[in-house]
């Protein structure tokens, strides 16, 4: 392939693989809205049909409720200055000790940043990722889940479906096997298959601090579709070493990345990595943006990188 085409250059002989396509998300105001809605920027857009103060009470619900439930069940009152940019990033110090009857309010962690500590924060990382695959259901009493469950139908109508609209997406995304999808988040994609169908992976790298990632990730019930382990945060690291990161570990003969996100920083990354780029925009008139977006659309950007059909079914 001549080096002016700009495209990643492409190994036919593996083509006996099945093809695995990496979706790279962004969080905030792509999949999720938050700042938009408490800087109100999403409600003037509309240019008075949506309620601007309405939009900005649902904002600082949604923030109270993550803060509380990042200090009530993910320690982040204690871990908030130790961010890393994924949950395995210190397994090594996680000697597998029974956490049962651990007292994290006694452990005294904190400064340096030694293998005591770093040994200390790997149990926090553990308790919460097991917290993640077990859900809010099973940790929220039942008032706590109505006014949750109340909270996101009112945004979700508020905001013409977008919360529900981008996870219906994502689980489009994700391909109708989602019990495939979850196992290829922690196995090695390089391994041979001869299973000759297209995989899917949704992974999603948020500027945010982690663990209130993780927390959005529960809350806006995009867990069943995004492992803990495929939620990076680039807070001290950059988007794009989180790239390099997932371009590194879903090494695959025939893999396509393509990156979803609505702002420079994603979009600068994507460039760096050459992978396709699809700016989200939520202003109402926009097409990039949910309920809007369709596979038809980001299928198109695919292949102006990678090449291949412009179809969303182009993988059947």
């Amino acid at each position: 392939m001549a080096a002016s085409s700009g495209r990643p250059e492409q190994d036919t002989s593996n083509n006996t693989h099945p093809r695995l396509d990496v979706y790279v998300w962004d969080m905030d105001e792509t999949l999720v809205l938050l700042n938009s809605l408490l800087k109100s920027s999403y409600a003037e857009a509309f240019n008075g049909l949506k309620d601007v103060q309405k939009g900005v009470e649902l904002g600082r619900m949604w923030e109270n409720l993550i803060l509380q439930l990042c200090d009530d069940y993910f320690f982040y009152e204690q871990i908030e200055d130790y961010n890393k940019p994924f949950l395995d990033a210190l397994t090594q110090f996680d000697d597998g000790r029974d956490l049962s009857d651990y007292d994290f309010n006694q452990d005294e962690l904190g400064a340096p940043n030694d293998d005591d500590n770093k040994r200390k924060l790997a149990y926090r990382h553990r308790i919460i990722a097991q917290k993640y695959v077990q859900g809010l259901h099973n940790i929220l009493d039942h008032e706590a889940i109505k006014f949750w469950n109340e909270l996101y139908d009112k945004t979700d109508e508020y905001t013409d479906k977008w919360l529900s609209s981008a996870r219906a997406f994502l689980k489009e995304c994700s391909g109708e096997n989602n019990d495939a999808v979850s196992s290829l988040a922690f196995v090695n994609t390089s391994n041979d298959s001869n299973n000759a169908n297209p995989q899917h992976i949704n992974v999603l790298v948020t500027s945010g601090s982690l663990i209130p990632s993780l927390v959005k990730c529960l809350l806006f019930h995009l867990d069943s579709l995004i492992p803990h382990a495929n939620v990076y945060s680039s807070w001290e690291v950059g988007k794009v070493q989180c790239f390099r990161w997932i371009k590194e570990r879903f090494n695959h003969p025939n893999v396509r990345f393509c990156a979803i996100g609505d702002g420079w920083e994603e979009c600068e990354a994507a460039k760096t990595m050459r992978w396709p780029y699809v700016k989200i925009d939520p202003r109402p008139d926009k097409l990039h943006r949910f309920p809007g977006l369709t596979l038809r659309t980001v299928s198109s950007y695919f292949s102006v990188v990678y090449g291949g059909p412009n179809n969303e079914n182009d993988e059947e």
